[in-house]
């Protein structure tokens, strides 16, 4: 008789992940939930709380700090899978979710699915002869180190990238190893788990390897099992039901989804969308039915190639992006740092990336040579990505997997402010205000093509205070405003007094935020 120890790894939504941890062990199964460290501790008690009730479900000793593409997201299914395993040795299968996926079928026919197929499901598929990889970096992933986050400090992450492909500072892979590329969404046999545990402790070299591959949550499971498991004890294959646009953006399944993804041959979806309440209703209490006859057809894919490409707004999929209702989504949160002197807003998401794992990306309205994702050509020139400013932001949140981003954007952008104020997510505003000597002024006169590297003393004295009062106005403009959730910090102000703004700015701890503040040179010119 099978039973799964569901793998969780989440970071929001307390109730959401109780109700799913609930629903998942009402039918004799156990999890395993990792919560993610950079959530608060309050969330996380909170969620322990919720749970304590529950014999079948186990929290891992320590958290991870986790971020996208990091060695952090396998770190921490380790330690749930150590949980698992040494909490529950009657769990024969061991199954990876998120707080976004909701099962497609029955409890009874879950089980049954894995007890008529002793194999493991994972997607297997050769690193470098594969088409698994369709853009971006390949071999980078692997002959190179990556010891920066790509998403929260992309500066810092191409600058070491670039270094070691001019000085031809490569690595092997380690010996005996074939890499492999797949789905981080996988089931495994207990006897899997455990001799994948078991090579971890003897082969050190293999995960000093993998902490600095960049995504190793796609190569690190998939290339193990596939060096430690018959390949005719493998069904190349996730169960867990996951659509990309053309846009190489995950799809979220909607309320009018239901019929689609029980006639899908899989166990599980995602990702389901946080509004799409009638559709987990539905989910929660089909998955405890019996005796219920699944016709699979397999259509999903086909037909959502289908109606896309037709162009319409379906009642079955959410409205394409240049239609004039798009938006940027009612469930979150956009943070944009105004300030005149880029170098400076830079800086602070740097130290905000630093702290946290707040997605951020510097002056995309305004600076075309900024480090953004392939979004399909989207985001190739400033003009296209100013006239679809809400679906370029839509597709970063998706492409970051977020609900909250943190971008910049200069005084000047007022239009732009209006926009993103007027749509239905939240937005909330951190104004920089700095001091301005007349040198800055000067470079920034030539930046903006006011003066020349010709133009004399005099002409740069009749034209400073035009500047300057240009600079006072932008500000005086966004102040009129009067948005709600509008911030400052000052560059007068100590590191103390501007905690408090900042710290209600991005939803910090005030010592966190005086973390952040107390670079020395934050405001240098």
């Amino acid at each position: 008789m099978a039973q799964i120890a569901y793998i969780l790894l989440c970071h929001k939504n307390v109730a959401s992940i109780a109700e799913q941890a609930r629903r998942l062990t009402a039918t004799g199964d156990v999890m395993a939930i990792h919560f993610d460290a950079r959530a608060s501790a309050t969330e996380y008690q909170l969620l322990r709380n919720e749970l304590a009730d529950l014999p079948g479900v186990v929290f891992p000793k320590t958290r991870v700090k986790c971020g996208w593409g990091e060695w952090s997201l396998v770190e921490a299914t380790l330690k749930a899978v150590e949980a698992a395993v040494d909490a529950f040795p009657r769990a024969t299968h061991f199954y990876m979710l998120s707080g976004d996926c909701m099962p497609i079928k029955t409890s009874e026919h879950v089980h049954a699915y894995l007890e008529d197929r002793d194999v493991d499901f994972i997607e297997c598929n050769d690193f470098f002869d594969s088409d698994w990889i369709k853009t971006g970096f390949k071999e980078e992933r692997l002959i190179y180190r990556h010891w920066f986050n790509e998403r929260t400090q992309a500066r810092r992450f191409y600058a070491a990238y670039n270094v070691q492909k001019r000085l031809g500072l490569t690595r092997k892979v380690p010996g005996g190893l074939r890499m492999m590329i797949g789905s981080q969404w996988w089931c495994l046999r207990r006897h899997t788990i455990e001799a994948i545990l078991d090579f971890t402790r003897q082969r050190r070299d293999v995960l000093r390897f993998f902490r600095t591959t960049w995504i190793p949550d796609e190569t690190f499971f998939q290339t193990l099992v596939r060096h430690l498991v018959p390949e005719n004890e493998i069904e190349n294959r996730t169960l867990t039901f996951l659509m990309f646009s053309d846009y190489g953006m995950p799809v979220t399944f909607h309320n009018d989804h239901y019929e689609i993804l029980l006639a899908q041959d899989f166990l599980f979806a995602r990702k389901i969308s946080t509004e799409a309440e009638e559709l987990k209703k539905k989910l929660g209490a089909l998955y405890l039915e019996r005796g219920v006859h699944f016709r699979i057809s397999n259509e999903g894919q086909r037909l959502f190639r289908f109606l896309t490409g037709q162009g319409r707004i379906g009642e079955r999929f959410a409205p394409r992006f240049w239609e004039k209702d798009s938006t940027i989504g009612r469930e979150r949160r956009l943070l944009i740092v105004t300030c005149k002197k880029w170098h400076v807003a830079k800086r602070l998401l740097d130290r905000i990336g630093a702290v946290s794992n707040l997605p951020t990306i510097e002056y995309l309205f305004d600076e075309e040579a900024t480090a953004m994702p392939d979004l399909g050509g989207i985001q190739a020139t400033l003009a296209k990505r100013t006239r679809h400013r809400r679906a370029l932001m839509r597709m970063l949140f998706e492409y970051f997997e977020t609900d909250e981003l943190l971008i910049c954007l200069d005084p000047s952008n007022l239009d732009l402010f209006k926009d993103f104020y007027a749509d239905r997510s939240e937005t909330r505003m951190l104004e920089i205000d700095c001091t301005y000597a007349d040198t800055y002024l000067e470079g920034h006169a030539k930046r903006v093509g006011l003066a020349g590297e010709h133009t004399g003393a005099d002409a740069f004295r009749r034209l400073i205070p035009t500047v300057r009062n240009d600079v006072f106005r932008e500000s005086e403009l966004i102040r009129d405003q009067n948005f709600p959730e509008f911030y400052r910090i000052r560059e007068k102000s100590g590191a103390e007094e501007n905690a408090a703004p900042l710290a209600d700015f991005l939803g910090i701890d005030r010592s966190k935020a005086i973390d952040v503040l107390k670079t020395d040179y934050l405001f240098v010119d």
